[in-house]
């Protein structure tokens, strides 16, 4: 398996190019992620991605995890990754320093997050869960939860879990059956939870599930839904550990990917737990999780992306074929045309995602320090529409960016040795997990566009126009064809909003073409813009190469990838029409 090198000189680009770090720098509260500041983070980061985190990658995937005992055992050397993390205190850049954090914006947490993930995206799921518990419970916690439990979270020393689904509540959290029984200071919680990534360990001293479960005189439904705090070790109230909890791993999944993380049935027996925000409001609560770990699957796609495209190129510049066009000798496999194209279409696919994904970010951040109302809505309302976007999008091209990884490795990528389909095979739940693809397609339609009846997807579109009528006039070519694409996508806006009037049924028929259109033109838009950017900087007496690379990943991109739009924004003419004309009944007999 190659080694992995975090592609440094494009974060940087996209972070301060794209996701706007450096004037986020000079917001109030953000002043230390001064430039040095965060090149001194990242440098170190990828340091301890490459030489601790990623050579235990191929590790995990062969070992795998065993329950032992009622003990999740994972592979030794992920205990020592997780002490160096928690030493290192990479878990605590972005959170409030009242409870140990660094105070550093969000944003720069992303690519140290998207290193992790592409070293050992196994291994990278653990802290992440923990950041999005840290978050879920500094929003919704009482100040005596957040003072007992967000220090040693914050920290590392412990971890944190997310418990929604049930064998019987996948997507559909509104039949959630797990009990909450009030005693004292404290609720009893019992239940079964399913496919609870990390739900089980011992990397850390201590593990906090977050739960949903249902109060004695719950309404039904999703309002009847509250979220508890449940710990693998009882706390003391001097903050030592005490005994352990009915909080029990039961059994293992058995994975087509991601073999290192545990991924566990839960059994909670009468155990101790304590109510995180309102009753009956755990949903509400739990969502800043959720959102959280959406746009950290999205980052997922790009990470696991990067590395395959990683492996794909050294591969093809290692393996050595027969004489390419022009050429008398055998060579590299990277002097044939289809070769480069597959490379090229991972590249910029990549590049694209990790554009959407560190600008949606962004907005975060700026949502918290706005001026005004207005700024934040407008920023909150921009981070909500990108988020489906970011997920959904960027673990589709994922799909494809992976699978090209084992083409271009031919008959070798199909065999284990090599390594490239370890990455095939982990991108493939990020599509599932989290709210699936469907789910965030869904979203996009319903909650992002129509319910303000297309006005953050107008603000972006206007936004895109904005860039495009700036651009240099070296990428004159690309700006046009991004700009036929954004007017296409302003269209499908219209289409959506007029077509949901009259058909019930269409948004959701349409909703993944929309869904994928939406990421298509975004992705082209990043891309122009870092292409923007490289051109400035080269013009200011920048000779760096990559530069030059980054105005043709924009070149390729908008003349082979982005035109993919206009099949899908096809689909919004058709309406709901070719995938609801089949009755229900007949599509048993229909494709015999």
């Amino acid at each position: 398996m190659a080694e992995y090198n975090a592609p440094l000189k494009d974060m940087k680009l996209t972070l301060n190019h794209v996701a706007r770090m450096t004037e986020l720098s000079q917001k109030p509260g953000f002043e230390d992620a001064s430039a040095d500041m965060v090149d001194a983070i990242l440098e170190e980061a990828a340091r301890v991605a490459r030489d601790v985190v990623a050579p235990t990658n191929r590790e995990g995937d062969e070992q795998g995890v065993q329950l032992k005992d009622g003990q999740v055992v994972c592979p030794e050397s992920f205990k020592h990754v997780y002490q160096q993390y928690a030493e290192g205190g990479w878990g605590s850049l972005q959170f409030d320093p009242e409870y140990g954090g660094q105070g550093l914006p969000f944003l720069l947490s992303i690519p140290v997050m998207e290193m992790w993930h592409s070293a050992n995206m196994s291994w990278g799921l653990c802290p992440m869960l923990s950041q999005g518990a840290v978050e879920c419970l500094d929003l919704n916690g009482s100040d005596e939860l957040k003072a007992k439990f967000l220090p040693q979270l914050v920290s590392g020393e412990w971890c944190g879990t997310m418990n929604l689904t049930e064998s019987n509540a996948g997507s559909d959290l509104s039949v959630v059956r797990a009990k909450a029984e009030p005693e004292g200071d404290h609720y009893r919680i019992s239940g079964e939870k399913i496919f609870i990534t990390w739900g089980d360990h011992e990397m850390a001293e201590n593990i906090i599930h977050l739960v949903l479960a249902r109060l004695p005189d719950a309404p039904p439904g999703v309002r009847g839904i509250s979220l508890f705090l449940v710990p693998k070790y009882l706390v003391n109230d001097d903050g030592s550990l005490g005994e352990r909890n009915s909080a029990n791993a039961l059994s293992l999944e058995h994975k087509l990917g991601i073999h290192a993380s545990p991924t566990c049935v839960m059994g909670f027996d009468n155990a101790v737990g304590y109510l995180v925000g309102e009753p009956n409001r755990g949903l509400a609560c739990m969502f800043t999780m959720m959102n959280n770990a959406r746009l950290s699957v999205g980052l997922q796609g790009v990470s696991i992306s990067e590395r395959a495209y990683q492996q794909a190129l050294e591969y093809a510049f290692d393996r050595i074929q027969g004489p390419a066009v022009g050429k008398k000798e055998a060579g590299p496999i990277i002097r044939h045309a289809d070769v480069r194209r597959m490379l090229m279409t991972m590249k910029t696919l990549t590049e694209a995602g990790r554009g959407i994904a560190y600008d949606a970010c962004g907005s975060l951040d700026f949502a918290l320090k706005a001026d005004n109302d207005e700024a934040k809505s407008a920023e909150q309302a921009r981070a909500a529409l990108l988020t489906p976007i970011v997920k959904g999008w960027c673990t589709e091209v994922a799909q494809e960016v992976t699978s090209l990884g084992v083409q271009i490795h031919g008959g070798m990528g199909f065999v284990e040795e090599t390594g490239a389909a370890q990455h095939y095979r982990d991108a493939r739940i990020l599509p599932i997990y989290e709210g699936t693809n469907g789910i965030q397609a869904l979203d996009l339609v319903g909650r992002k566009t129509l319910m303000d009846k297309g006005a953050a997807l107008s603000a972006l579109v206007e936004e895109m126009k904005a860039d495009i009528a700036s651009v240099d006039p070296s990428l004159t070519a690309q700006a046009k064809a991004l700009e036929e694409a954004v007017i296409g996508l302003d269209k499908a806006r219209e289409q959506l909003l007029q077509g949901a009037e009259a058909d019930q049924v269409m948004p959701g028929a349409v909703a993944y073409s929309f869904m994928m259109l939406s990421g298509y033109v975004c992705g082209g838009w990043e891309l122009l813009r870092q292409a923007s950017a490289a051109v400035r900087l080269a013009a200011e007496g920048d000779d760096d190469p990559y530069l030059q690379a980054k105005q043709e990943s924009a070149r390729f991109y908008m003349a082979q990838v982005l035109p993919r739009w206009k099949a899908f924004a096809e689909t919004l003419n058709d309406g709901s029409q070719s995938i609801m004309a089949l009755p229900e009944e007949q599509f048993s007999s229909a494709w015999q």
